[in-house]
């Protein structure tokens, strides 16, 4: 279903001369059958308000992204606005984490599939979803530069006498005695995943990559509401 869906909405490259402003109801109804099964935590009705709102935000955009989706400036922009987040190496990875073809562009397929897993995701798939944020260089890997990268980007900076960075690095030590089982001094999936699921809280251990509960709920009201037609 996904590359179904994939073949009706992605026209090509920017600049492929293709309208994408206004969806014929066609077309509209094509993706939300489709995504409806693959984005499964969103039923019709709000599938369909999605990609209104996918529609409408890149319709107003000047982007050259704009013929087939969110370039990264929209998308943090989106982020920022929707769910308050602030930190740029946590909306970069959230944008390369929702661009699964890695074109640097946020498809409305990628969009109603990625909103599914950040608002309504299982733990196992928010797990997956985390952890693909945590693993910047996509080895497979949470490394400890890589902790230490996310932690000081996400932290506070509070001034103070103390070396900020030796807080960081004990922190990460922290980190590794608690979630490295197999004590390579990194983290795998397998760590990561048997680390939150033994303790829930660790979901976001490196930073905050996912909606607060109010943000969240805030998003979906306005969503569902004002993007909803009968």
């Amino acid at each position: 279903m996904r590359r179904r869906a994939r073949r009706l909405l992605r026209p090509g490259c920017p600049g492929s001369g293709e309208e994408a402003a206004a969806m014929s109801k066609k077309r509209l109804q094509q993706l939300v059958e489709s995504l409806s099964r693959s984005a499964k935590h969103f039923n019709r009705g709000e599938v369909e308000c999605l990609i209104r709102l996918f529609d409408k935000l890149v319709s107003a955009s000047h982007s050259r992204f704009a013929a087939v989706g969110f370039d990264r400036n929209m998308f943090r922009d989106t982020l920022h606005r929707a769910f308050g987040m602030t930190d740029d190496v946590v909306m970069d990875r959230v944008f390369r984490t929702f661009d699964k073809d890695n074109d640097n562009c946020i498809s409305v397929v990628e969009w109603v599939e990625g909103l599914s897993v950040f608002l309504r995701g299982t733990l196992e798939e928010r797990i997956k979803y985390c952890f693909e944020v945590y693993d910047l260089n996509g080895d497979g890997y949470i490394s400890r530069e890589e902790m230490f990268q996310m932690l000081k980007n996400s932290l506070l900076k509070q001034p103070s006498e103390e070396d900020p960075d030796e807080g960081i690095k004990d922190l990460v030590d922290i980190a590794l005695k608690k979630m490295d089982y197999d004590h390579d001094g990194k983290l795998s999936f397998a760590d990561f995943e048997e680390a939150v699921k033994t303790e829930n809280l660790l979901l976001e251990a490196f930073g905050p990559c996912l909606p607060d509960i109010k943000s969240s709920m805030a998003f979906e009201r306005r969503t569902f509401r004002e993007n909803h037609k009968p």
